[in-house]
């Protein structure tokens, strides 16, 4: 077998082995045409002379709920989760390539994960700007691994976008989104997360909105996501927080309160904005 197919074959196996839903790869030079020339010297920074870029989904679905936090914030913070899965597929290269680095990230690299995603095929385009990957529908985490090897790689198709029905950009409560693309400003997940004072509108949209951390509106009434297949992953499916209520958080200082809840998405910004949420 060439030495091409059995790295193409290999990866495939370590990919699926880590519960990714779908991966692939693309040069950085390509990626880097996405990437703020503020990026691309983060990029470099971390990994001198970057070569490659490869980019994976990991399904996050656990079935509808009741609670108050998004369905993303439920489960174990997948920044730690995703990157540990990484971290196998890393190993398996560095024993490949032993003079080369792999370096994980889940959010938190100067990589646009959606755009590598996007250009390597990974899932469909959609119009809340989300990755789309059947049969998870856009219940996804995105992770890359950026190394200075070059990794010879399939040939990738850019991925189409989505039907284009357009419910999400009516169905979103703050109207952060249009055919250009998402106002950040308005969208009810970043509001959720905002420190500080709120402006009277803020404040507004946050007392009719039913969850004090993230918004889900643009996903649930996706036709992708009429009926998501659930994640095999446990870090998403087991011991999950569904909701918070004020005496969940009575009492607790930024330390005890990252003590009690450390490992979940929704503790970054400590207890302030959860209980500003809560409040109104």
């Amino acid at each position: 077998m060439p030495w091409k197919s059995m790295i193409v074959n290999s990866l495939n196996e370590a990919f699926a082995a880590a519960g990714a839903a779908a991966w692939g790869g693309l040069p950085f030079s390509e990626l880097a045409a996405d990437m703020t020339a503020e990026s691309v010297q983060k990029a470099e920074e971390l990994c001198p002379t970057p070569k490659t870029v490869l980019v994976a989904a990991f399904p996050y679905y656990a079935g509808e709920r009741e609670g108050n936090l998004s369905l993303y914030a439920r489960g174990l913070d997948y920044h730690t989760v995703v990157t540990g899965r990484l971290n196998t597929i890393c190993n398996f290269l560095s024993e490949k390539y032993e003079n080369s680095r792999f370096l994980p990230g889940a959010d938190n690299s100067p990589l646009p994960e959606r755009q590598a995603a996007w250009r390597c095929g990974v899932g469909l385009r959609g119009k809340n700007g989300l990755v789309i990957v059947p049969p998870y529908g856009s219940y996804v985490f995105l992770g890359t691994i950026l190394t200075d090897a070059e990794l010879d790689l399939p040939e990738h198709t850019p991925a189409p976008d989505c039907i284009g029905c357009g419910k999400c950009l009516s169905a979103c409560p703050g109207g952060a989104l249009g055919e250009r693309g998402v106002e950040v400003s308005r969208c009810l997940s970043e509001l959720t997360q905002k420190k500080g004072a709120l402006t009277a509108e803020e404040a507004s949209l946050l007392k009719a909105h039913p969850l004090i951390w993230g918004c889900d509106r643009c996903q649930q009434v996706c036709p992708y996501n009429s009926a998501p297949a659930l994640s095999p992953l446990p870090e998403f499916r087991e011991g999950l927080v569904d909701s918070l209520a004020p005496a969940d958080l009575e009492g607790l200082t930024n330390r005890t309160f990252r003590a009690k809840y450390g490992d979940r998405s929704f503790a970054w910004r400590g207890p302030a904005p959860l209980r500003r949420n809560l409040e109104l």
